[in-house]
This record gives C-alpha cells, structure tokens and sequence, in this order.
C-alpha cells in the first residue's frame, strides 16, 4: 500500500492531468448526447411512428465494439479528443433518447387535456406541464448515459486522447498493479460522483428547461476549450507500454535527449494513424508486417537501447514433467523462423487478410512440419497468446504441432491482452505455455536493469530462462529465431523528405526546429 500511495505522489501531476481529460470527455460527450438526444427523445414521443426506428438505430450504435467504432473514425476525424468525443456521444444517445420517451409518453393523458383546457399551446404543455414530470425519468437517463461515458472514455487512451485509461493500459503492458489502480480507482470515484450528482439533480423541482439548454451550451464551450493537436511540427504516437520502459520512450529521453511531442495511443490503431498522416514517428515492432504494407522505414537504433527481444515458448515446468513430448514438439519450430519470414507471416495476416490458422499451415507445410492431427486423448494443453497478430500465428503453429507430434490435446485462449494478463494467467495455472520475447521477460517481468552484460542476445536468453526457472517454475524453451525489437519508424516518403537515418538524426532535427 505504500508503494501505490508512493506511486501517486510520484505521478500526482499526470494524474490531475488526465483526470481532468476524463471529465472533460465525459461533460462534453454527455452534453452533446444531452442536446441531441432530448429533442429527438420528444419527436419520437409526439412521432410515435419513429419511435422503434430511432430507438433502433441507438441500440444498434450501442452494440458496435468501442475500439472497432475508434478506428473506424481516425481517417474521418483524425485521433484525440474528437474522434473518442463523437464515439462517446454515441454510446451515451440510446438511455437518454430512450428516457426522454418513456417519460413524455409516460405523462398522464388526463393531467395534459386538462392543460390544453387551461388554453395552453403544445409548447407550453410541453415546458410546463410535460417535461417537469418527465424529468426524473429523463435525469435518470443522463445518469446512466454518464456512469456508461465515465467507464468508455478509459479507451480513449487508445486513439491518443488521453484520460485514466493512460494509466490503466500502461499498469497492464508493463506489469504495474499501482498504474493500474491509479487509473482505475479514480475512474470508479468519478462514476459514483457523477451519479450521486445527477441523483440531487433528479430531485429538483424542474419549472423550466433551461438548464438543460446552458448545459448544452457549457459542453461545446468545453469542446472548444479542448487541446488542439500539435501544428507544424513532428508529432510522435507510443504505446502506453513502450512510454513506460527503459526500452522504450524513457530511454529515449535519458540515452538520446529524444524531445518530441507525443500522444499514447494503442498500436491496433497506431499504425492506421500512421498511414492516415495523423503521425509522424511511431514506435513498433521490427517484425510487424505493417511496415511492408504502408511502406515504412525504421530509423537505426545507433545508440542501441532496444535490448534483443527472440521469441521463445514459456512453460510451466509442471506441464513439462507431466508431458515430455511436448517440449520436443514445441521446439521443431527453434531456429525456422528469422526476421524477414516473420515479418512476411503478419504481413500475410495483416495486409493480404489471410487467417492466421492459414499462413501457420502454410508455413510449417513448407516446413514438413505439418501432421494430421492425433486423437488428443492424454491431456490438454492450454495456450495463451497476447493480442497481436504474430501471436496468433504462433499460437496456431503450435496447436498444429501439439496435435500432430504427440497425443495431447489443445485448447487455445487467443487475445489475453498484454503482458502482465498472459504472464498472470502461466504463474496462475490458468494457460500453460504463451509466445514471450526475452527482452520483455528481462525489463517487464524481471524488472531488471539493461546492463552493457544484457545486451547480447544469448545473455539476455540465458538470464530470463534462469531466473524464470528458479523464481517461477516456468522453462524457456529454444528459441524461434528471430529478434521482435522495438523501432522507431516513419513513412518512407517523410523520413526520405527530411533526411532522417537514426534516431540520432530525429535528434537533431528537432533540436535544430527548437532553435
């Protein structure tokens, strides 16, 4: 507990920051689903014909995956603020339309022919007399629409706009439950405040509309308050893992003095924000078939900080002792695969959209590695990969091989996320084996220092597999053979406009613009 309330101390400046972005993503999304969805709520109610189309289309918006609807939208607006704004704004439409109704319609018949007799006109039934009895059920919407917004905005830190999921996704790339925690318990305050708040809101004796109307008003005062994005100069995209290593945007500053503005973003969009020139630099990974498909150059790490990352297959010893064979099967596919047929199977995978059951098939038939399945009667074996496609083909390369070397069965769970989640679920007997890279067991897992002695790659390999031996019970087995490291890389046709070769090149280019 220390450590965390440490850790905050350390980070209280961010924190505020993006705390702050949290709420600001939060007001301005609720407040424009606020003044789109109140009027639409009341045509519906008077338009009872619309009303099963429009609440259609709401719930059809509300069941469009987050991350898919944000990358969906880079080409269109860009990354930041806007484009995690306008997805919000979506999420958020169906409670408040759909309470706007429910409470219109819900207004007593007799309580609304007794206005019109009064010789009110429909605009006055509908401020007077409608709407201040529909507003318990309407404020009812915004607190859900709220509560909902508060829990979404966390993925805004995957298009580069900021917030608490900063922290949440950085804690879980590399392995740091107080990130984590600090992302995720103000984000959890921040629903309760926002409930409770509205819930006082929901109590007032509403006379008037007006206050929805200036709350309309404050959201886009705040929307045009929001940062713009950096202007005439290069503007770099790192993953929350990659800002947080020694190995990653930390040494860049410490090693390099790499001064560049930058944004966090998540690298299943990073790479789309790349090609769409909404980036400039990007930090990804050497193998990554995406460099083929938008043409891209990474620039020389002269100064070597991006310590050797060989894949290799991670296993409880357990498993091992129980099924001997498997570590035979596992390691038919050491040394066959170096850097370019790597890159060459995601490419397959991310650019010509092959599966990654079929390129692994493709691969290890060209191997002679490729049997007919046994009957998988002794066991099962589970593995985990991390969400990345060269995962995937890892994982299915190696179901293929279990089931076609020995009797084992396999059963498969793809898509763990990062890091801490696979490695959590090894040491926590709920996977067996998952693909890891040397370099991230020795600085993520391991936590220790790159050391001149660490960055050899037979080094490196011999002291993760020590130390996971003697601290995990987890064997590393040989390795596949070729190096995923960290790069910096740019669009060729930029790199090639200003010249730049290294990172030490990027250096002094915005040394120089500084000047």
């Amino acid at each position: 507990m220390n450590g965390f309330f440490e850790f905050l101390a350390s980070q209280s400046d961010k924190l505020l920051q993006q705390t702050l972005t949290h709420i600001s993503l939060t007001l301005v999304s609720v407040g424009i689903a606020i003044a789109v969805g109140v009027p639409l709520g009341i045509l519906i109610a008077k338009r009872l014909k619309l009303a099963g189309t429009v609440l259609g289309f709401a719930g059809v918006l509300q069941t469009i995956p987050s991350i898919a609807l944000l990358g969906f939208l880079i080409p269109l607006l860009g990354i930041g603020p806007k484009p995690a704004i306008f997805a919000l704004f979506l999420y958020a439409l169906l409670p408040i339309i759909r309470n706007t109704y429910t409470g219109i319609t819900g207004v007593d018949a007799y309580v609304k022919e007794a206005a019109k007799g009064m010789g009110m006109t429909p605009w006055q039934v509908l401020f007077k007399v409608e709407l201040p009895l529909a507003m318990p059920v309407l404020i009812a919407g915004i607190r859900t629409a709220a509560v909902i917004n508060v829990g979404v905005a966390t993925l805004a830190a995957y298009i580069a706009a900021g917030g608490l999921g900063e922290f949440i996704f950085g804690g879980i790339a590399l392995n740091n439950t107080n990130m984590i925690l600090a992302g995720a318990i103000p984000a959890a305050l921040l629903a309760l405040l926002f409930d409770f708040l509205l819930s006082r809101i929901q109590k007032i004796n509403w006379r008037k509309y007006k206050l929805l109307l200036s709350g309309a008003g404050i959201a886009i005062l705040c929307f045009a308050m929001l940062p713009a994005a950096t202007k005439g100069k290069l503007l770099a995209g790192f993953t929350p893992e990659f800002m947080g290593r020694q190995d990653g945007y930390l040494g860049l500053k410490s090693i390099y003095k790499l001064r560049i503005p930058t944004v966090v973003i998540n690298d299943a969009v990073m790479y789309q924000a790349l090609h769409e020139n909404k980036l400039d630099v990007v930090s990804g990974y050497s193998t990554d078939g995406r460099i083929r498909a938008y043409d891209l150059v990474i620039l020389e790490d002269d100064k070597f900080i991006f310590p050797p990352y060989y894949a290799a297959p991670v296993v409880r010893q357990s498993v091992l002792e129980q099924y001997p064979e498997l570590g035979d099967a596992l390691n038919l596919l050491a040394g066959r695969i170096n850097d370019s047929v790597m890159t060459y199977l995601n490419y397959q995978v991310d650019y010509l959209k092959q599966s990654p059951e079929q390129a692994a098939r493709t691969f290890l038939k060209e191997q002679r590695l490729l049997l007919p399945p046994r009957a998988g009667n002794k066991g099962v074996i589970r593995i985990g990969s991390k969400i990345f496609t060269e995962q995937y083909i890892l994982c299915e390369m190696y179901k293929m091989l279990i089931r076609g070397h020995t009797d084992l069965g396999v059963d498969s769970k793809t898509g763990l996320g990062g890091t801490k989640i696979c490695f959590d679920a090894l040491t926590n007997n709920q996977i067996d084996l998952y693909p890891e890279y040397t370099g991230t067991g020795l600085l993520v897992i391991l936590q220790s220092p790159l050391t001149e002695q660490l960055r050899n790659k037979d080094s490196v390999y011999a002291f993760v597999q020590q130390q996971f031996s003697e601290r995990y019970k987890l064997s590393w087995l040989k390795p596949i053979g070729f190096n995923n490291a960290y790069a910096l890389m740019m669009r060729r046709g930029k790199a090639e406009e200003l010249k730049l070769r290294t990172i030490t090149d990027l250096t002094q280019l915005l040394n120089t613009q500084k000047d």
